[in-house]
């Protein structure tokens, strides 16, 4: 029996946070191991967020225990670290399906419950929102209270600051609890981490209860809370000096204390729950607390795929025989790097998700990680490229969305070689919405002097990335969060050299009706197509675009040639690859109606394999085939089709015949 199949005497009890208001302090202790077994149970079987979520329990069940989220509001920062608070309000039976297709999210959800405000999934977004939803409780004389959740180091991020810096304009109770764990997806970095760290090392396990029995000490029952506020602000300032940062932006600051101390928290949000303008309480938790390999190696367990457990060993149940996209990305930079001093490597709380951890430890000196800080790592990256370096910047696409400002001024207007290397582009299965990277071809081609280019398979990585570096113009690459395919018979194309808005031709048929051009690594998907067509009898090209920006013009030719073109692309269809093959055939004055686009819906797309993902938007083999054969359809009535499939009906019989000869 594993250590988290363990009898959940007080959690088959708890079907809404009403449940854990009944419980004792000592009952709501042994309720918080049972919901970290109760996550590690459901995590080993479904993957997800772990390590966070195992180091939320005691504040959650706190927090709930003390205000009624109901009618209260509140607000998650990277809304992964909200397992616990699912589990406790009436979504526990959901988690067995757990980010699949017919369970819960991993994140925050109003489609869910009443009890999320905001799907969310980025950093960043807690405080500025809870802001917003002060001053409308506010301006609706309503007095329902608000508290924001930051944590996993998201408060380092810009955004975050500049919702503290605007917390004056709230004349009311707002509570913010700094989730403090150290920790982002990777070690939290930078002069605010050094900060909080040194707040941490400075007290022990003991010191932080002592800091905590020191803020409850100061809260005499029956004085006003003003005047308990300006007592605790004394005594936390003899005790901790940290709390002058908070206090310069004029904002009351108390901690840190013990996030695993339930009773001393429940006290501890009784005191602040009525306060009538915005205040902090900054905990200190751990990440992975109740699960060794988790609190050794949280990074390894930030997100993690299905694992069995034999003793104290993990092993993952993911397929490590395969390649990743991701993977090669790394290890060709890395010896690309060997050869050039110039090339450098920027990300942001993300080095072992973009593949960057052999670089970081080959060149310390030319790796940058600047925490969740996207928008100053694009600016970094531009300053590093003025300077006459190489940078080359990893960042998953649907968090690359938060510099496009930087992309645009920094980068592109002043035409600096920087190389942006886009994870996780596409659909990415159990994360959904918030994570799919659907929209970088979109706000990326539109500006001038970028380069787009999306390699198929491990060995157009290699080529892509080496080409971009040798551009002295910024180039992104994209690809997804897959293993590349093992197509043998296609490496021959993907090894030509790429060439500035030059596509390969894959696959050439003989009397093809038409042209399938795909984008990247939906290639595959293309190439089955062309496989199943071929069946029936009908036969096709298959062109490996490449280039988003600037497009091929040999592309727009195939409607002259009376074909049929299909693009696919793993990407919105609005404003993706084939949007781009369509502005072309337009600018060239071509005619666009025998030219059709595949690409994700203009809809949001839930949480699934990536598969079912693929095969839910239409951008899969067989919508391929349906899509080539009405388009077939429509053009020339089906004698066509229907006497391709008699040829070849005959051709079979006549080899039969021989066979049977022989």
């Amino acid at each position: 029996m594993h250590q988290w199949d363990k009898k959940q005497e007080f959690l088959n009890g708890v079907d809404s946070p009403a449940d854990v208001k009944n419980l004792s302090v000592s009952e709501l202790k042994k309720l918080a191991e049972e919901i970290r077994h109760f996550i590690l149970g459901s995590v080993s079987k479904t993957g997800g967020h772990l390590a966070s979520n195992l180091g939320m329990v005691e504040l959650t069940l706190a927090m709930h225990y003390v205000f009624d989220f109901k009618h209260d509001k509140l607000l998650w920062d990277v809304g992964h670290q909200c397992y616990a608070h699912k589990i406790i309000t009436g979504r526990k039976e959901k988690f067995k399906d757990l980010r699949r297709a017919e369970g819960i999210s991993g994140f925050p959800n109003p489609a869910e419950s009443e009890y999320d405000q905001f799907a969310v999934g980025h950093a960043g977004t807690s405080i500025a929102t809870a802001i917003g939803m002060a001053l409308g409780q506010k301006q609706q004389d309503n007095d329902d209270r608000v508290v924001a959740v930051v944590g996993d180091a998201s408060i380092v991020n810009g955004a975050s600051f500049e919702a503290l810096n605007n917390l004056g304009l709230v004349k009311r109770q707002l509570l913010i609890v700094l989730n403090d764990n150290s920790m982002a997806i990777d070690v939290t970095v930078g002069a605010m981490a050094k900060y909080f760290s040194k707040v941490r090392l400075s007290h022990t396990y003991d010191d932080l209860r002592k800091t905590t029995k020191n803020i409850l000490e100061h809260m005499p029952l029956g004085k006003s809370v003003e005047e308990a506020i300006e007592r605790i602000k004394k005594g936390i300032r003899m005790a901790l000096p940290a709390s002058q940062m908070f206090e310069s932006l004029n904002i009351p600051y108390f901690g840190p204390v013990d996030g695993h101390d339930i009773e001393s928290l429940i006290q501890l949000f009784e005191a602040l729950a009525d306060v009538n303008h915005p205040v902090i309480l900054h905990a200190y938790t751990k990440k992975g607390k109740g699960f060794e390999p988790a609190d050794l190696g949280p990074s390894k367990f930030h997100s993690t795929g299905p694992f069995k457990m034999n003793g104290d060993a993990v092993k993952s149940e993911k397929d490590t025989s395969k390649r990743s996209f991701t993977g090669v990305l790394g290890e060709h930079l890395t010896a690309l790097a060997e050869k050039d001093s110039r090339i450098v490597a920027i990300t942001s709380a993300m080095c072992d998700g973009t593949g960057l951890v052999e670089f970081s430890k080959k060149f310390s000196d030319r790796f940058y990680d600047v925490g969740i800080a996207e928008s100053a790592a694009i600016d970094i990256a531009a300053g590093l490229a003025r300077s006459g370096l190489r940078p080359v910047v990893c960042i998953y696409s649907t968090f690359l969305q938060r510099g496009f400002d930087q992309i645009f001024q920094e980068v592109a207007l002043q035409d600096l070689p920087v190389v942006f290397c886009i994870d996780r582009a596409g659909l990415v299965g159990s994360d959904g919405p918030t994570h799919h990277g659907l929209m970088d071809i979109g706000f990326l081609r539109l500006i001038p002097n970028m380069v787009l280019t999306a390699p198929a398979n491990d060995i157009e990585m290699k080529g892509a990335l080496e080409f971009a570096l040798g551009q002295d113009k910024p180039v992104v690459i994209r690809y997804p969060k897959d293993f590349v395919p093992e197509q043998k018979y296609v490496r021959a194309a993907c090894s030509k050299p790429f060439v500035l808005g030059k596509s390969v031709l894959v696959k050439r048929s003989k009397k093809s009706a038409a042209t399938i051009v795909s984008y990247g690594s939906i290639l595959t998907e293309a190439l089955k197509a062309s496989e199943m067509l071929a069946e029936d009898g009908i036969a096709v090209d298959v062109i490996n675009g490449r280039f988003a920006g600037p497009v091929d013009e040999k592309i727009i030719s195939g409607p002259d040639k009376g074909k049929v073109v299909i693009t696919v692309e793993d990407h919105a269809a609005a404003c993706g690859f084939g949007s781009a093959v369509l502005e072309l055939a337009a600018a060239n004055k071509r005619s666009i109606k025998n030219i059709r686009v595949l690409g994700t819906p203009g809809r949001f797309i839930g949480h699934d394999s990536r598969a079912h993902q693929l095969m839910e938007a239409g951008i899969n083999a067989d919508k391929i085939v349906e899509t080539v054969k009405e388009m077939l359809s429509v053009r020339k009535p089906k004698i066509e089709i229907q006497s391709i499939k008699q040829a070849k009906s005959a051709k079979t019989q006549k080899s039969k015949s021989k066979i049977v000869n022989i």
